[in-house]
């Protein structure tokens, strides 16, 4: 008898921030594929009968193929067992959920979804900016750092005028700070790096556009959601000295 696939987003870290739905999910699976953004805790509090799957990818290094994922989840099923597959913020969001559901279906497997808060915007609220403010940023675009735009892209984000939202960017910072300045974003463009949002030990960093040239945000690590644009100004002014890493 063949079992289910469930794909789940945790959140943005703070598994008090976990749905209904998930929590429900959790506690009847029989195994939990996880990633390494999503919600540690939540599978200990939620899942604690589940078999745990480690299959986070870090910066550079994928120990398990997304190809293998998808293979190790679909045998899973196939045994009859209730899968869960826990990711980090959203799984439409920059989280490869869609190619684990066209897998899913394309292996005849019934699969799920359940949608998460997204990091791009609740870890930013976090740290008490708003990623839309009325007649400052009507809206905002979320990019990955792992994909450069192109020129024209740069160009068009920056006609644009909304506030970007990065993630898994921290590597790429300057590479996308100098095309934002050559498409002509003012180099006072205030930017914020919020690491480990929404978990007790988080931390906001803040620079201009101009510094992410000059390492201004070079002690940033992973996982870190980066903001650029005038909403930053608006956050808590607490967290948000320039220059300054801050704890929550």
């Amino acid at each position: 008898m063949t079992g289910t696939i469930t794909l789940v987003g945790g959140g943005p870290g703070d598994p008090e921030l976990l749905t209904v739905a998930a929590c429900r999910a959790l506690a009847t699976a029989d195994v939990v594929f996880l990633d390494k953004l999503a919600p540690q805790q939540a599978v200990a509090d939620w899942a604690p009968g589940a078999e745990v799957v480690d299959v986070g990818k870090r910066p550079g290094h994928h120990a398990v193929p997304q190809q293998q994922i998808e293979q190790q989840m679909i045998a899973r099923a196939r045994r009859g067992q209730r899968v869960v597959r826990l990711k980090g913020g959203d799984p439409f969001v920059l989280g490869r959920g869609h190619e684990e559901l066209q897998a899913a279906e394309a292996a005849g497997v019934p699969v799920r979804v359940i949608p998460g808060i997204s990091s791009a915007v609740a870890v930013p609220a976090a740290a008490g900016i708003p990623v839309t403010h009325r007649g400052i940023a009507h809206g905002y675009t979320v990019l990955s750092g792992h994909v450069p735009p192109t020129d024209e892209q740069l160009d068009a984000l920056v006609r644009l005028g909304s506030t970007l939202v990065v993630l898994m960017g921290i590597g790429t910072l300057p590479q996308l700070g100098a095309g934002l300045l050559r498409a002509g974003m003012a180099a006072t463009t205030p930017v914020a790096a919020v690491e480990r949002g929404t978990a007790p030990d988080q931390q906001v960093t803040t620079s201009d556009l101009a510094g992410l040239l000059t390492g201004a945000l070079h002690a940033v690590r992973s996982p870190a959601v980066v903001v650029i644009g005038e909403v930053v100004r608006l956050g808590d002014a607490s967290r948000l000295e320039a220059g300054h890493r801050v704890a929550s």
